[in-house]
């Protein structure tokens, strides 16, 4: 075991549930700090997923007194963040809520450290995939890689949906992120706000950039929470999935099980060289055959084609097998009809 306190952001979460316990086994003390949103938790109740040992602060980290309340007498070895607003969509809606959170929030805490006088030894940050935008593509014509953008309004009214190439992997220094959300937008100044401090104070810094995250344990009324429940809602409920644009759209899917370690391995693991990582399934399955895979399970009605799309949305977004998780020593263990058989078993036992 290790010697030492584990602080948490935003531990009373789906992730931050699925990590309390082993947690516990590395670390004397393990401490949540987590508002309990009602996007995400029913009730302001202590959720039952979280290991029995760790201790709950419900608290805002945007608030100064929450850290200082905290800090007050206790010296975390390792911080994970992972508060954050999370919804692409409702990142434009909700631009100063995101904001608010994610870069006033990380500042707080950063700030809260160093007037406590409490340096961590290590920060792991649970960055996101949507720093990349649409990341890079390769053209048809001239076989040179370029940076597209973000679809514009008339492209998307045109069903445009693609670019003219091949879209290319998202991999942490050969493709530049160049985020298309406002939450994109706030997760890569996570990333940069945390590097600069970090090479300031001389705590270790560790960035995983999740692919689509899903698994046992997630939230059943957030809107936002992912795909794969929400379909997973649909399917059970006998609805016919609605695919937005042409439902053809790549995606890298990875199981709780495995961000997990790899988080845990981030945290506790010694002699890891400090860098940005990339977490994902690595193989990329369109939204259309998961949408299929769920209405096979629950015998639902056939996907359809609702004709809709949403600003901010990228094309496509996934990671390379090869190169995902590569300087961790990690890699992904479950597939995704595994991963998907043990979500809808989980949501079956919950009813």
């Amino acid at each position: 075991m290790s010697h030492g306190i584990c602080l948490v952001t935003g531990g009373a979460g789906f992730i931050g549930c699925a990590i309390s316990s082993q947690l516990a086994k590395l670390y004397d003390r393990v401490i949540v700090v987590d508002n309990l949103h009602p996007q995400i938790h029913m009730s302001k109740r202590r959720p039952d997923a979280l290991y029995k040992s760790v201790e709950l602060l419900v608290a805002d980290i945007t608030e100064p007194k929450t850290w200082d309340s905290l800090l007050s007498d206790c010296s975390p070895e390792t911080v994970i963040h992972l508060a954050a607003e999370t919804g692409t969509g409702q990142s434009f809606s909700e631009a100063s809520r995101h904001s608010h959170t994610n870069v006033t929030g990380t500042t707080m805490m950063l700030d809260a450290f160093l007037r406590h006088d409490r340096l961590p030894k290590r920060i792991v940050l649970a960055s996101s995939r949507a720093v990349y935008g649409e990341g890079a593509w390769q053209s048809f014509e001239c076989n040179t890689v370029f940076y597209p953008g973000q679809r514009s309004r008339e492209q998307l009214a045109a069903s445009k949906w693609d670019f003219d190439g091949e879209p290319l992997p998202m991999q942490a220094g050969y493709v530049r992120p160049s985020p298309v959300s406002v939450y994109g937008a706030t997760k890569l100044a996570q990333e940069h706000i945390l590097a600069s401090w970090c090479n300031a104070s001389g705590s270790e810094l560790m960035i995983l950039r999740l692919q689509n995250v899903f698994g046992p344990g997630q939230s059943l009324i957030n809107p936002y929470t992912g795909i794969v429940s929400l379909f997973c809602r649909m399917g059970k409920e006998g609805k016919s999935i609605p695919l937005y644009e042409d439902g053809m759209m790549l995606r890298d899917f990875v199981l709780i099980d495995d961000v997990a370690a790899a988080l845990i391995m981030a945290a506790h693991k010694p002699g890891i060289m400090e860098g940005v990582i990339d977490i994902g399934g690595g193989i990329p399955v369109t939204v259309k055959d998961l949408a299929k895979q769920i209405a096979e399970i629950y015998a639902a009605p056939e996907p359809h084609l609702s004709g809709d799309y949403r600003y901010g949305d990228v094309r496509h977004a996934f990671s390379k097998a090869q190169n995902t998780g590569k300087g961790l020593g990690w890699e992904p263990k479950a597939s995704l009809q595994n991963g998907l058989r043990s979500l809808v078993d989980w949501i079956e036992n919950r009813t």
